[in-house]
């Protein structure tokens, strides 16, 4: 392994980071196996993409029958698996939103989503929230703001962004507390309206339904509705990003439907294919007919294996009740780590919706404690846990299993987690 590591660093740029050491061999449902010959239950979905399960048997054997068929089109000719994914999709995303364009990565559709609202409205402005990760390219990094590290450097970011703070109660940057709360963070987009940009130039405002790099927060639900009730009122389109919280991960097919409010374009990607390259983006007809033939394209964005993967994910999911059981055992996993919380200081707040889930770790006055977050997790890796961080401090653990995962396993792993924090 360490010859492995070796040739790896001497054959990968450092702008790409690995979060753990393991060498992965093969993997299978929640576990991934390393070449040392350990078995590793893997709580991070490979960033929340493996909501299946590693190599869910249904999903593997799309792929093979459609690789013996047909591997790629790039926009030469129509293919079934494309239209087939284009309906499955459109079963399960929110009532009007029933055209699509597909891309490769959550990034690629964000910059789609960018465009079209552009092109669609006639107007450049663009609302984005503080702390949100939206992707890396030069258009999503404009709108990203999770941390630094991804900004640093790369100006100059498209122009006529702005940003917002993102309503992040444990934090909130008004300093009001739930019981106080007079909804400032919306408010603020309405001062901003007033003195930065009118609201007749905001092409689109983008949010994160729950905020997912920057720290698995879930907003109020409050806020949510007054986002909608602004963009419908100015003719702003509201865009959601649903690339980690999207395909089950909160409970839910789509963050959005805990919140009872439909967006106008949606971003789709993790999830979608269990692992294989995919994105869409999803909209409004009315909206996405606005798109002219070759304003926007692809070469290798729905592609054909990837697509069928996709199918089969769907279809996984609804047939094994995943949305369900991400639901429940969610409830459960955050109701022990409430009862962790009261027990251990260190635990300043716990969040989330279905098996998205925030743990934040501090010191003192609620001040960020990523020094400890970093034992932890090395800790949980030791005892064949995998972990990962977020959040602009990178205290947060992201608890993020595959929607497969169980009460027993689910009890298995946060006992790791548990005994990994009594050790300080």
């Amino acid at each position: 392994m360490e010859g492995f590591l070796k040739k790896a660093k001497d054959l990968l740029t450092p702008a790409l980071v690995v979060h753990t050491p393991i060498v992965a061999e093969r993997a299978e449902g929640l576990y991934v196996e390393g070449t040392d010959g350990r078995r590793y239950i893997d709580f991070s979905s490979g960033l929340a993409v493996t909501n299946t399960g590693h190599n869910h048997p249904r999903v593997v054997r799309a792929i093979r029958e459609q690789a013996e068929a047909l591997i790629h089109s790039g926009c030469i000719f129509h293919y079934r698996p494309l239209l087939d994914l284009c309906e499955r999709l459109k079963e399960i995303t929110p009532p009007g939103i029933e055209m699509f364009f597909f891309s490769n990565a959550g990034a690629e559709v964000v910059e789609g989503a960018i465009k079209l609202a552009r092109y669609a409205t006639k107007r450049q402005g663009i609302i984005a929230f503080t702390g949100a990760f939206h992707g890396r390219t030069m258009g999503a990094a404009s709108l990203t703001t999770s941390s630094i590290r991804y900004r640093r450097r790369y100006p100059p970011f498209l122009p006529s962004v702005y940003h917002s703070p993102y309503p992040y109660c444990y934090r909130c940057y008004f300093g009001q507390a739930p019981d106080t709360c007079g909804m400032e963070c919306y408010l603020h987009i309405e001062r901003m309206l007033k003195h930065i940009i009118p609201p007749e130039e905001v092409a689109a405002i983008i949010m994160e339904p729950i905020l997912g790099e920057g720290g698995y927060v879930v907003p109020p639900k409050g806020f949510l509705k007054n986002l909608r009730d602004l963009c419908s009122r100015w003719g702003i389109l509201l865009v959601l990003d649903e690339v980690q919280s999207g395909m089950g991960r909160t409970g839910k097919w789509f963050a959005c439907e805990h919140f009872d409010i439909v967006p106008d374009i949606m971003t789709i990607a993790k999830g979608i294919a269990s692992g294989m390259p995919l994105s869409a983006l999803a909209g409004r007809r009315e909206i996405m007919e606005r798109w002219d033939p070759g304003a926007h394209g692809t070469t290798f964005g729905g592609n054909p294996i990837s697509c069928a993967a996709a199918i089969a994910t769907i279809d996984v999911i609804r047939e094994e009740g995943l949305l369900e059981r991400a639901e429940r055992v969610g409830s459960f996993a955050l109701e022990r780590l409430e009862g962790m919380k009261r027990t251990h200081p260190s635990i300043g707040d716990v969040r989330g919706r279905g098996l998205m889930i925030g743990i934040e770790f501090v010191k003192g006055k609620k001040e960020p404690d990523p020094e400890r977050l970093k034992r932890i997790i090395n800790r949980c890796l030791e005892r064949g846990l995998i972990l990962i961080e977020c959040g602009v401090n990178k205290n947060i653990i992201r608890l993020a299993p595959p929607l497969i995962v169980g009460e027993e396993e689910m009890a298995r792993a946060l006992s790791i987690l548990e005994e990994a924090i009594k050790e300080g």
